[in-house]
């Protein structure tokens, strides 16, 4: 009789601590990343215990997105909710205020210094929330262009996810330390990948300013049609001036880029003669089977597409 409670009583605590452990893992944070690079950064600090939903997906332009209904029902469900901040999500507010959400908005280039310039063509700074094309100084949102920054980005998410998740805190803080020790290896691919391009040769054209952060962090000059958003169409007289330009500096290469379509870089490839290199990741990761599905990914992509049109190889 004894045995057979004792029995009972171990087969009790195992079934609750069954229930106990899948209770656990039944309810994972759930996170709204408001496009794929910042998704890519929450999975890889969140592990198993967050569920993350990506509002702008693979190849998706964040600058012209349009909600829908789902996404105002993830928000609403969400108790976090990761943003890049700095206007580059010209939709945000309006999504925010459509579902109502409780979440903590985190803007993840919190500890970022900005990059301000004036652009270079007029007409093509028109975004909602990101100044205006006549001249005036614009603020480049594409903060994660830059790799320094992106560890700041990973900082912040370990932080917003101990704050709503306290419990998981050491796996977050854990996470994000093994994370960052992959992105300074990457810093130090891209480096030297630049280093082998020469200085006169380190002239790059793509379709719109997603790149300041990558010139000013690792030295290479990009020019392009259309400035920080891809809200509006860079003018004829624009087109023509930056046609000069890149004779002028002699670019030495030309891409596409995977949100933005490749009618106007093939114009300027015709008018320069310079032969478009392939396709660079600016504001969205591929798809899942594609060259750039991680950020790192994404990294070393463009790296080595811009290193082997400028070098041939």
């Amino acid at each position: 009789m004894l045995k057979s409670i004792r029995a009972a009583l171990v087969m009790s605590v195992i079934t609750l601590s069954a229930f106990a452990t899948s209770s656990t893992f039944a309810a994972p944070l759930k996170v709204v990343a408001s496009f794929t690079v910042i998704a890519d950064f929450a999975k890889n600090v969140g592990g198993d215990r967050v569920d993350i939903t990506t509002i702008v997906g693979p190849d998706g332009d964040a600058h012209v997105y349009e909600p829908s209904p789902a996404d105002a029902v993830a928000m609403a469900k969400a108790a976090v909710v990761l943003v890049n901040g700095l206007h580059f999500e010209g939709f945000l507010q309006r999504l925010v205020d459509a579902s109502a959400t409780k979440a903590s908005i985190v803007t993840l280039t919190k500890g970022v210094t900005p990059i301000d310039f004036k652009p270079e063509f007029a007409d093509a700074d028109a975004a909602e929330g990101a100044g205006t094309g006549d001249g005036k100084t614009v603020t480049d949102p594409h903060a994660f262009q830059s790799i320094a920054n992106a560890r700041i980005y990973v900082k912040n998410i370990a932080e917003a996810f101990c704050t709503a998740d306290s419990e998981g805190c050491n796996s977050y803080k854990a996470n994000a330390a093994a994370y960052t020790t992959k992105l300074d290896a990457l810093e130090g691919e891209v480096k030297a990948a630049i280093q082998s391009i020469p200085e006169a040769k380190r002239v790059v054209i793509t379709s719109h300013d997603a790149f300041g952060y990558f010139e000013h962090e690792y030295g290479l000059t990009f020019l392009a049609p259309q400035g920080i958003s891809t809200d509006s169409e860079p003018s004829a007289a624009d087109v023509a001036k930056l046609v000069e330009q890149i004779k002028q500096d002699k670019a030495a290469a030309i891409f596409i880029e995977n949100i933005t379509n490749p009618r106007l870089i093939e114009q300027i490839a015709s008018e320069t003669g310079i032969k478009v290199g392939g396709t660079l990741y600016s504001d969205a990761l591929s798809q899942p089977d594609g060259p750039a599905s991680t950020y790192i990914d994404m990294m070393h992509n463009n790296i080595t597409q811009i290193k082997g049109a400028i070098l041939g190889s």
